[in-house]
């Protein structure tokens, strides 16, 4: 795979069940994050392609597992955003099924790409997504998005803090990121890359 693997991104289907899940999958990234933090923004960033994941002015409204074809047989995924307070509570707990079902049962997914907002990271949301990917084995890679909203110092101090926070966490990882100015985005595409050629999942 070369530095440019992510911009060869091509949507394939969209799932809402799990027979539809690309059977020839050798490897797969996924993005998912709570409503409005700048995932699909990140997604466009990180693949050179301005409108290739949809954003949406009333988050939460995706209810798919979107797929979007990577040369050699891998994918980049694009999951529902979590955790959306104004949609119904019943409604929010089919889309925590329909994540953990793909998250759990994909063993062709790894790695989980978390955009968070910088200036609200580690939610309970968060923490519980991070909770769960070190239960399955799943190595998790965040996105401080949006980190143009502080000055270069400031935003520095911000990802030292999370950092600390996160450092007992073996599987996860964190950088800057701004899909406004390009800050991050070279770091990000090759850490993903990296993990969609060389990394396996560690079940445990």
């Amino acid at each position: 795979m070369d530095n440019n693997t992510f911009s060869h991104a091509r949507f394939q289907l969209a799932a809402t069940r799990r027979s539809q899940w690309p059977k020839e999958s050798r490897a797969e990234v996924a993005f998912a994050g709570r409503s409005n933090v700048g995932k699909s923004s990140a997604i466009n960033a990180i693949t050179g392609q301005q409108n290739l994941a949809r954003t949406s002015k009333t988050p939460g409204r995706t209810q798919q597992i979107v797929f979007f074809k990577l040369p050699e047989g891998r994918y980049l995924v694009d999951l529902p955003g979590y955790g959306y307070a104004r949609a119904p509570t019943s409604l929010r707990q089919e889309w925590g099924k329909f994540i953990t079902d793909y998250l759990y049962h994909r063993e062709s997914l790894k790695v989980l790409c978390i955009p968070m907002d910088i200036r609200r990271p580690l939610t309970p949301l968060d923490l519980n997504m991070l909770d769960f990917c070190q239960d399955i084995g799943l190595h998790a890679y965040i996105l401080l998005t949006k980190a143009d909203k502080f000055k270069t110092g400031k935003a520095k101090s911000l990802y030292q803090q999370v950092s600390r926070e996160l450092a007992e966490l073996p599987m996860v990882s964190v950088q800057l990121f701004s899909a406004k100015t390009g800050v991050g985005v070279q770091q990000a595409k090759l850490a993903l890359r990296d993990f969609l050629v060389e990394n396996s999942r560690q079940y445990s």
